[in-house]
């Protein structure tokens, strides 16, 4: 750790923390080689650790010793004392006092402690050739000695890493890679590869079973909480971990296979720099549409990232200020705005409330509440803008937003999930109000609603399980919902209502694409990121 030199009594270092990464083990590492471990305390922080953590800094002030405060980001509340804490320590203390800190990266950490210390991160290895290397690194070629079994501990050290890898990798695929984002860390591949060790030594045979149960329920699969994302983990471990391994030469994905016999430990990495030639999505079980999704969500965010940086200013090359724009979108906005539904009008012309009748009505309150919410909002920002009120927080931070051409925070929380710009957020916006509209004619059930566009898109299936029920004498926590798709692309193309269920559209699929000839999933287009669903 060369950045210790540069460290002080007066300056902290700082980790920022990265997914998978952990400091810990390089900071125990480094002070067993300065001779400090006994002089060293290493505290997690949480719920009633914070008095823990003063008297450790208290003592070591004293003695000379480190500080290791992890995790600070979870006692926000306390971090205010610690930045008086760590001013008051430095004058006067031990020339070997050190104070490590670790968070991730959120806003609660106070900037004068950020601005007085040293800052580090690590970032994960991006690729596969790249994940593969460091996972190598976890271990010294003393490893490979300890093993009576050579040839099939080898193996499985390649299978693991290769695995840990593919694993890791995916995360940066979002909801595709995996439903819900793991910490995998090089601690699950240590164990993993500790354990299958001990099971070499104490059995003849191998058993490939048990080592997969382990690998896939315990040491990775003790992140899961996702029943798909474990099956998953499963079915890579059943590619992976198995019987053939031991023949080498085993393909791992189209091009890529294991080394033909057991290599040297520098062996490995020459294998894996000439082998493995060129990164694609197929490595880790996807599409390669899934790299195109992947590169356009990196690019989304560096210009988000670059238009933050940039700043609201303006004016100064002739150009319309911040203020202006932002007063030329309120005009715009307010003009485009429709106007409320009127409530008392709908329930009086309503004969039977139907479980349809209940959810149009739900969504045409909390379309309500949005449109109330975005009128009141522009105007109070207007007469801001205009002198007659003082600019506030929420205003300011309502103003930002919208010069970002992005939906301001207070509408966010009355609105739908989205990931779409303002402009494109009100075409949605008011497509999503003229359905509601088209169902106030009639009050009746349309022959096909547009599932995507409600706010609550599970009330609508709970309605079709409810009237089916009823109609049927059907218990409701015995139905279940299956979909049909029709051969029909457009709402035009239906002409009435089905009399069981319900006709809906705006579903689209990611991953694969539907084949309305042989009525199936099938595998997706190049570049054809989102297939819409009949």
């Amino acid at each position: 750790m060369a950045c210790y030199e540069d460290s002080t009594c007066a300056t902290p270092l700082i980790f920022v923390l990265s997914a998978g990464a952990d400091p810990m083990s390089t900071i125990v590492r480094f002070a067993t080689e300065k001779s400090y471990l006994d002089r060293m305390h290493a505290i997690s922080l949480g719920q009633g650790q914070e008095p823990v953590a003063e008297k450790a800094l208290e003592q070591m002030y004293a003695t000379g010793g480190w500080v290791m405060l992890q995790n600070i980001e979870l006692v926000a509340r306390w971090l205010p004392k610690l930045e008086k804490k760590l001013e008051a320590l430095e004058e006067g203390a031990h020339p070997d006092f050190r104070v490590f800190l670790s968070a991730l990266p959120q806003k609660c950490v106070p900037v004068p402690i950020l601005q007085k210390s040293i800052k580090l991160t690590n970032e994960p290895p991006s690729g596969l050739k790249a994940n593969l290397k460091r996972a190598y690194l976890n271990f010294t070629e003393a490893i490979w000695e300890n093993s009576s079994k050579q040839s099939e501990f080898k193996a499985i050290i390649f299978a693991l890493c290769f695995f840990h890898s593919v694993v890791c990798e995916r995360r940066k695929f979002g909801p595709m890679g995996w439903n819900r984002a793991y910490p995998y860390n090089p601690g699950d591949l240590k164990d993993s590869i500790a354990v299958a060790n001990n099971y070499l030594e104490g059995q003849s045979v191998i058993p490939w079973d048990d080592l997969r149960y382990l690998f896939g329920e315990i040491f990775y699969g003790g992140h899961i909480t996702d029943n798909y994302d474990r099956t998953l983990c499963e079915a890579f471990l059943l590619s992976y971990v198995r019987v053939e391994l031991l023949e080498g030469n085993m393909p791992l994905f189209q091009g890529f296979a294991t080394p033909g016999g057991p290599l040297t430990y520098k062996g490995y990495f020459e294998y894996i720099d000439e082998s493995l030639d060129r990164e694609t999505p197929m490595a880790y079980g996807l599409h390669p549409n899934a790299e195109v999704n992947f590169m356009t969500n990196q690019a989304n965010e560096l210009f988000t990232a670059i238009g933050n940086m940039a700043g609201g200013g303006g004016g100064g090359d002739g150009g319309p200020s911040l203020s202006e724009r932002v007063k030329q979108m309120i005009d715009d906005l307010l003009e485009k705005l429709p106007e409320l539904f009127n409530m008392v009008e709908i329930y009086e012309r309503i004969d039977d409330v139907t479980p349809y009748t209940g959810v149009f009505l739900q969504e045409i309150e909390r379309m309500n509440a949005l449109i109330f919410e975005m009128r009141r909002s522009l105007i109070e920002l207007d007469s801001g803008l205009k002198g007659d009120l003082s600019i506030t927080e929420p205003m300011e931070i309502m103003m930002n937003a919208m010069a970002g051409n992005a939906q301001p925070p207070k509408w966010e929380k009355l609105a739908w999930a989205s990931r779409a710009s303002l402009g494109l957020w009100l075409i949605d916006m008011l497509a999503r109000y003229n359905q509601l509209l088209s169902w106030t004619a009639d009050l009746a059930q349309p022959k096909v609603s547009w599932i995507s566009g409600f706010f609550n898109s599970q009330a609508f299936v709970t309605a079709v399980m409810q009237v089916a029920c009823r109609k049927n004498d059907w218990p409701l926590n015995r139905v279940i919902t299956t979909a049909d798709m029709t051969k029909k692309m457009t709402p035009e193309e239906v002409e009435g209502a089905t009399r069981d269920g319900a006709y809906i559209h705006g579903l689209f699929v990611e991953g694969a694409r539907w084949d309305s000839s042989t009525n199936s999933l099938e595998e997706a287009f190049m570049k054809e990121l989102y297939p819409k669903l009949p």
